[in-house]
């Protein structure tokens, strides 16, 4: 049996995914919880423990720590853990950022079921899986200038959303929030925010 620790702070995705990987087999979720912060105190405990060494399935956007950090985190304990990180935000920047940290699975929460669960047995034998059509993309799009965070808040001020707005779809605070977003706007060399949003994403960045 696998097991695998899942990390999702949407209860009711975290708690569908869980119950799909329980229907195989080979697979044994032993715990799954709300945030990166949470996951890494339950890994902890398993390694002092000595339990085998679980697969973590994690969400990439949290509130709290992200799960490329979650990830980071995990690897800092357990440096041969497989990891797979599941998105709705499968941008370049983030699978570069993700295989740099020493991610081994990389897929869109659009995946099937039977996907998921494949792709937690490759990592789990020390293999690597990043969707096809996000690799594609990252290629294509080449080396982003923007962080995670900045390309974050570009994403969210596409609509003409007001600062608040941003920083509470981005879990951030409105001050650290206009900090992205200027310095977002100084490495597009854009007037606004908008404008900088449309460049990354004439780029593919966002």
């Amino acid at each position: 049996m696998i097991p695998v620790l899942l990390a999702d702070d949407e209860t009711l995705i975290r708690a569908a995914m869980a119950t799909m990987l329980d229907l195989e087999d080979t697979i044994d979720v032993v715990a799954h919880v709300g945030s990166g912060e949470e996951l890494v105190e339950v890994w902890q405990a398993r390694a002092d423990a000595g339990d085998d060494v679980a697969v973590a399935l994690i969400d990439l956007q949290m509130s709290g720590i992200d799960g490329i950090d979650t990830a980071t985190k995990i690897l800092e304990i357990t440096p041969d853990a497989g990891i797979v990180i599941v998105t709705s935000h499968g941008r370049p920047g983030y699978l570069k950022r993700a295989l740099s940290a020493g991610v081994r699975g990389f897929l869109p929460k659009t995946a099937s079921a039977a996907t998921l669960a494949e792709v937690v047995s490759t990592v789990h034998g020390g293999s690597r899986y990043v969707d096809p059509e996000l690799a594609a993309e990252a290629i294509s799009a080449g080396e982003t200038v923007l962080t995670a965070r900045e390309a974050d808040v570009l994403e969210y001020a596409l609509d003409g959303a007001a600062v608040d707005e941003i920083a509470t779809r981005a879990h951030l605070s409105p001050g650290t929030t206009r900090n992205y977003l200027s310095s977002a706007m100084a490495k597009l060399d854009a007037a606004n925010r908008y404008e900088a949003a449309r460049k990354a994403r004439e780029l593919g960045w966002i």
